[in-house]
């Protein structure tokens, strides 16, 4: 019998709200007591209505929203680190080394080259800069990013090319954790399965994977299991 997979995430009584202060400060309470484990090797992929918390989910695991009560154990360096509760220092560290996040949006410094933006995803982590820009040529070209985009900032391109930038950087470090929110949204048939090709690879490598994905068949490609959400009705 083949031994389980290391877990590499865990959260302990996750707890998130939002507080209206425009709105007679309503809070607006979307995670409550939450409790799901993630383990190398696995793509698990939220699943529930619209409302029930994934992307907030996302964002409170990467430290983007601050959550109000639990534990976001992470696993880092060998060692099991609060991303709830860490300093600001150490949350910078394990997003560098230990958990990538593909968001919906590409948000990137303007005037700055698609194949830099790549690149930089491995040079802040210290690989050589002509090494760096080789891998990001060539895995924007496996994301069917034809050559000549490569050089022009990603401003004007269209939402599904700059999808491609977001995921190409996201990719490319081979973090052991990594999040993804609707990474296929803007992405034609082509591309959505050059992105489950790469999931694939990814899990294969060892990386965990906690995926938010409302394609069906891309859903049904890459998911081992489903973590499900239910909405938090009342609110305070």
């Amino acid at each position: 019998m083949r031994p389980a997979h290391p877990e590499v995430l865990r959260t302990e009584a996750l707890g998130k709200s939002f507080t209206l202060h425009m709105q007679g400060g309503v809070t607006i309470p979307v995670l409550r007591d939450l409790g799901l484990t993630l383990r190398a090797g696995e793509c698990v992929v939220l699943s529930g209505p619209s409302g029930t918390g994934k992307s907030t989910l996302i964002r409170s695991l990467y430290g983007n929203y601050r959550a109000d009560t639990g534990r976001i154990m992470i696993r880092h360096g060998g060692d099991w680190v609060d991303l709830a509760h860490a300093d600001p220092r150490v949350v910078l560290a394990v997003r560098r080394d230990t958990l990538g996040y593909v968001s919906q949006f590409l948000r990137v410094v303007p005037r700055v080259s698609t194949l830099e933006i790549v690149a930089e995803a491995l040079t802040s982590r210290g690989t050589p800069p002509d090494e760096a820009k080789l891998r990001a040529r060539s895995m924007l070209l496996r994301l069917n990013l034809v050559p000549h985009l490569h050089d022009l900032p990603p401003a004007t391109f269209s939402g599904g090319e700059q999808q491609r930038v977001n995921l190409a950087r996201g990719f490319i470090p081979n973090h052991p954790i990594l999040l993804l929110d609707e990474p296929t949204s803007s992405l034609d048939a082509v591309n959505r399965d050059a992105v489950v090709e790469l999931v694939a690879e990814a899990k294969a490598a060892g990386t965990a994977i906690l995926a938010i994905v409302h394609d069906m068949t891309t859903r049904d490609a890459i998911a081992d299991r489903l973590f499900h959400l239910t909405p938090l009705r009342e609110a305070a």
